[in-house]
């Protein structure tokens, strides 16, 4: 376990209401790199993509239980859980299904709560967790509001591109929302400059921008531009499996070690 005080895993959302930004890209290999130090990772897909199932070798013919069965209550989390190819790191898959969930959820009262309550539940079986990653949509839809009412923290990537600040702003506004209402221990872990290009003077300027307003919430690893990242997921596998000396998987090894860093000792309930 992560330490040996705090009564469960510790569950992070990756989040960023802009797509295209390296979100699922960070969920797959952070919980690789995660799962190849010998932590336990469960990821649960909350995108109605499904990039982090198909990235992680689950074909949709093996999708018959997904995330979207486990926010309708139909399923528990146990019978949800699929294996994956990485050693350590397990999934429930997500489908087109997911897509539905704003309208259909509409009229339920504890629609916020739903992912909390499989998560957190005391009924839940997750003790064998070290880590949960939540991949969540690109939109601060319903899906993502329930990923920040369960989790513990977030990560934020954050593409090395003009306006990347301007994007995040909206985000935070959400976060402050929900620790209003409904969670109020809801924290950002960290903030992951990703898609960076150390020759290009955008991706330093970002940088210099993000650590001047953000401060230590800003990871020091950043996710470089990385041809074998972009190849890793037609494969069905993570970066670190695909090209293990590739500086994408050197990048995310750093990353998660940094995770580790600051997520050690720290009490969860």
């Amino acid at each position: 376990m992560v330490n040996d005080t705090h009564t469960g895993p510790l569950i992070i959302a990756i989040a960023n209401q802009k797509g295209g930004v390296g979100k699922t890209t960070t969920t797959i290999n952070l919980g690789a790199a995660l799962a190849e130090q010998g932590k336990e990772v469960l990821l649960i897909d909350l995108d109605p993509q499904g990039n982090a199932s198909t990235g992680l070798g689950i074909d949709h013919d093996q999708r018959e239980v997904t995330t979207y069965d486990l926010l309708s209550g139909e399923v528990s989390l146990t019978d949800a859980i699929q294996k994956t190819n990485v050693d350590h790191l397990t999934i429930v898959p997500a489908t087109t299904d997911l897509s539905s969930a704003d309208i259909e959820l509409m009229d339920n009262a504890k629609r916020s709560f739903l992912m909390r309550d499989v998560l957190r539940a005391e009924t839940s079986d997750t003790s064998e967790y070290d880590y949960i990653l939540i991949d969540c949509p690109p939109s601060l839809n319903i899906l993502t509001v329930n990923a920040m009412v369960a989790a513990h923290s977030l990560i934020v990537p954050l593409q090395s591109e003009f306006f990347a600040l301007e994007g995040l702003s909206q985000l935070i506004l959400t976060v402050r929302d929900v620790r209003q209402t409904a969670n109020p221990d809801l924290r950002i872990e960290g903030i992951a400059l990703t898609m960076y290009d150390q020759r290009n003077n955008l991706s330093l300027q970002v940088e210099d921008d993000a650590r001047e307003n953000m401060g230590d919430m800003v990871f020091n690893t950043v996710i470089p531009r990385n041809v074998r990242l972009s190849e890793a997921p037609s494969f069905a596998m993570p970066v670190l499996s695909y090209d293990s000396g590739s500086k994408g998987s050197k990048a995310y090894r750093a990353l998660a070690g940094e995770l580790i860093a600051r997520t050690t000792d720290k009490k969860v309930a």
